[in-house]
C-alpha cells in the first residue's frame, strides 16, 4: 500500500492538473458562449432602453421649450416604461453571472428608479432644460457602464472591438445630447456644454474609427463621410459661434438613426463572432482533455502494474523472511539442540528486480550464518555439558568413596565430639553430592541416584531438608503417608532441597522454614514457606515464567543456578512449581507432583499424621 501510495501522489497531481487545464479551457469556451446570452439578456435590452430614454430626453426638452404637447410626452414615457420593464425582466436572469455585473445592474436599477422623480420635476416646472438633460444623461451613463462591464471577455480581439463599438455608440449618445440642447436659442451655459459635448464626440469618433477592424469600420466610415454628417458638423460650428441654424432637428435625427442602426449591426456581428470562437475553444478543450485523460489512464495503469509487481515481489520476500525467522530457523535450532543433523534448503525469491533479488540473497546468507552460529553454539553447549557431566561424575565417585569412609569412621568412633564432627562432614558430603548432581542435571543427563521402590513423601521431605546447610531451621510438618514412585524420588528430593536452601538463604537466620505436604485432586502438593523479605510481583512473575518454561542455561547467570536445576527437574517429570507471596511476608514455593508419580500408603494405619519433627543430623 505504501508503494501504491507513493505512485498515486504524482498520479493524483496529474489528475488534478488535467482537471484544472480542462476546467480553465472549458470555462473559457463557456464564457464565450455566454457572451451571446449576455448580449440577449443585458446589452440588447440596454441599447433599446437607451434609445427610448434618448427619445424621452428629446421630447422632454421640446416640452420645456413649448414645442411639444403633453400627449407626445406621455406616449414616449409609456414606451420608455415598457423598455425599462423589459430590461428589468431580462437582466434579472443574467445579472448574477458575476459580482461586478450584479453591482452594475443594481446601479442601473437605482438610476431607473429616478425616472419618476425626473418626470415629476419636469411636469411641475421645477427643472430647467439643462438640469433635465443632465438628469437623463446620468441614467444613460449608467447603462453604458453596464455595456463596458458586460463586454469583458477572455478573447482579446473580440473584447477590443466590443469596446470600440461601445465608444461609437456613446458617440451617438453625445450627438443626441447635442440635439436636445440646441433645439432653439441656447443660453451661455448650454452653449458651453454643447461645445464640450461636440468636442468629445468628434475625438471619440476619430479615435474609434482607427481601432475598428475593416469589417466594422467601413459602415461607420461611410456614415462619417456622408454629406448629412458634414452638414451636421457645419451646423455645430454655427451653434458654437452663437447662431441658430435651420433644420438642426431633422439633420440630427437622421444621423442618430443611422448611427444607431450601424452600431446595432456591429454589436450583433461581434456577438456572432464569439460563438464559433467558443466552439473552437471548447473543441480544443475536449481534445486537450481527452489527450490528457488518455495519458493519465496510461500512467495510472502502468504505475499500478509496476506497483503491483513490486508489491508482490516484496510480499513474497516478506513471507520468506518471516518463514525463516519464525519457523525455519527455530526448527533448525531446536533440531541442533537435540543433536540431530539438519538439511538446510537454500532461500530463494523469484524477482525481476535486482535490488529485491539481492535482498533475498542477503537473507539466504544471513540464514546460513545463523545456522552456523547455532551449530557452533550447540557444539559449545554440548561441550560444556560434557565438561559438567565429567566433572560431576568424578566428584560423585570421590564423594561416594568419602561417604563410605565417613560411615566406617562413624562406626569406629567413640568420642562424642569426634562423632559430631564426623556427622558434620557427612552432611557436608551430602550437600556436595547434591551440587554435583546439579551439574549433571544442567548437562542434560540423569543423576545416578535412584530408588527401586516407592518412598513415603514424608521421608522425601525429610531427605530434602537433610541436604540443606541450615537444616536446623527447617521444620517438616506431618503429612499423609502417600508414597512417591522410586524412579522420581532422587529428582524430587533434589528439587525440594534446592527450594529449601533458597528459603534458608533468603530469610533471616533466626526464622524457620516450614515444609508442608498434602494430597490434592491431581496429585500431591509440597509447600516450602520462609519468612524472609519476599519478592515483588514483577520478580515473582519473572521467576514463575522461568520455572514454567525452562530457558537455556546461561553460564553468565550462575546466581540462578538453583532455579535452572529446579526448572529442569520439574520439566523432566511434569512437575509444576509456583512461587507466591507468603502471609508472613516471605515467599512460598508450591510443588505439585502429578498423581501418576504418587502411590497410596502400604498400611492404612500410616495414613494418620505423625507428630511434627525437625530434621537434626547431629543428634
Amino acid at each position: 500500500m505504501k508503494i501504491i501510495g507513493l505512485l498515486l501522489v504524482p498520479l493524483a497531481s496529474m489528475v488534478v492538473l488535467w482537471g484544472v487545464i480542462t476546467a480553465v479551457t472549458a470555462t473559457e469556451g463557456l464564457e464565450l458562449r455566454e457572451y451571446k446570452t449576455l448580449w440577449t439578456n443585458l446589452r440588447l435590452p440596454a441599447y433599446k432602453l437607451i434609445s427610448e430614454i434618448q427619445h424621452e430626453r428629446l421630447v422632454s426638452a421640446k416640452l420645456l421649450r413649448h414645442t411639444a404637447g403633453t400627449a407626445a410626452v406621455a406616449a414616449q414615457r409609456t414606451r420608455t416604461d415598457t423598455a425599462r420593464d423589459t430590461f428589468r425582466q431580462l437582466s434579472s436572469t443574467s445579472k448574477d453571472r458575476s459580482e461586478e455585473i450584479r453591482t452594475q445592474v443594481d446601479a442601473v436599477y437605482a438610476q431607473l428608479d429616478r425616472l419618476d422623480a425626473i418626470r415629476g420635476e419636469i411636469d411641475t416646472g421645477l427643472s430647467d432644460r439643462l438640469h433635465t438633460v443632465e438628469a437623463y444623461n446620468a441614467i444613460i451613463d449608467t447603462l453604458f457602464g453596464l455595456h463596458r462591464r458586460v463586454a469583458l471577455i477572455d478573447d482579446i480581439p473580440i473584447y477590443e472591438q466590443s469596446r470600440v463599438v461601445i465608444d461609437m455608440s456613446y458617440a451617438k449618445e453625445l450627438l443626441t445630447r447635442e440635439q436636445a440642447i440646441a433645439l432653439g436659442p441656447v443660453t451661455a451655459a448650454e452653449r458651453r456644454l454643447f461645445t464640450e459635448i461636440a468636442g468629445n464626440r468628434r475625438f471619440l469618433i476619430d479615435q474609434s474609427l482607427a481601432e475598428l477592424d475593416p469589417a466594422l469600420r467601413d459602415a461607420n466610415a461611410a456614415l462619417i463621410a456622408s454629406p448629412a454628417y458634414q452638414r451636421m458638423r457645419m451646423m455645430e460650428e454655427q451653434i458654437i459661434a452663437g447662431g441658430l441654424p435651420k433644420g438642426w432637428l431633422s439633420a440630427t435625427e437622421g444621423l442618430a438613426t443611422s448611427f444607431n442602426k450601424t452600431q446595432m449591426q456591429a454589436s450583433a456581428m461581434l456577438s456572432a463572432r464569439a460563438e464559433p470562437v467558443a466552439d473552437e475553444v471548447i473543441n480544443r478543450a475536449f481534445m486537450l482533455a481527452g489527450t490528457c485523460f488518455a495519458l493519465v489512464v496510461v500512467s495510472i495503469a502502468f504505475s499500478l502494474r509496476m506497483g503491483d509487481r513490486l508489491s508482490k515481489e516484496l510480499g513474497a520476500l516478506r513471507l520468506v523472511a518471516l518463514e525463516m525467522a519464525q519457523e525455519r530457523l527455530p526448527h533448525v535450532v531446536a533440531k541442533l539442540r537435540r543433536g540431530e543433523k539438519v538439511d538446510l534448503p537454500e532461500l530463494s525469491v523469484t524477482s525481476t528486480t535486482t535490488e529485491i533479488d539481492d535482498v533475498g540473497q542477503a537473507f539466504s546468507t544471513v540464514q546460513q550464518t545463523a545456522v552456523e552460529s547455532a551449530v557452533g553454539q550447540a557444539q559449545l553447549s554440548e561441550g560444556v555439558g560434557h565438561v559438567f557431566r565429567n566433572l560431576a561424575r568424578r566428584s560423585q565417585t570421590l564423594l561416594h568413596r568419602q561417604r563410605i569412609q565417613l560411615e566406617d569412621m562413624q562406626h569406629r568412633a567413640t568420642d562424642p565430639d569426634a562423632l559430631e564432627d564426623l556427622f558434620k562432614l557427612d552432611h557436608l558430603t551430602t550437600r556436595m553430592r547434591r551440587h554435583a548432581e546439579g551439574l549433571i542435571i544442567l548437562s542434560g543427563a540423569t543423576p545416578g541416584r535412584g530408588w527401586s521402590r516407592p518412598v513415603p513423601l514424608l521421608d522425601v521431605a525429610r531427605g530434602a531438608a537433610a541436604e540443606v546447610e541450615d537444616y536446623q531451621r527447617v521444620t517438616v510438618e506431618p503429612m499423609p503417608a502417600n508414597r512417591l514412585a522410586g524412579p522420581v524420588v532422587g529428582d524430587v528430593i533434589h528439587l525440594i532441597a534446592e527450594l529449601i536452601e533458597n528459603a534458608t538463604v533468603y530469610s533471616p537466620a533466626h526464622t524457620s522454614v516450614i515444609v508442608r505436604g498434602e494430597k490434592a485432586a491431581r496429585g500431591f502438593v509440597f509447600q516450602v514457606e520462609d519468612r524472609g523479605l519476599g519478592m515483588s510481583a514483577e520478580e515473582l512473575a519473572e521467576l514463575n515464567e522461568r520455572l514454567a518454561s525452562p530457558p537455556e542455561f546461561d553460564l553468565a547467570d550462575s546466581d540462578r543456578l538453583g532455579l535452572f536445576v529446579v526448572s529442569r527437574l520439574a520439566a523432566r517429570h511434569d512437575i509444576r512449581v509456583t512461587l507466591r507471596g507468603s502471609p508472613y511476608g516471605g515467599t512460598t514455593a508450591i510443588v505439585l507432583i502429578p498423581e501418576e508419580h504418587v502411590a497410596e500408603p502400604e498400611d492404612p494405619v500410616l495414613q494418620e499424621p505423625v507428630r511434627p519433627m525437625r530434621v537434626v543430623r547431629s543428634e
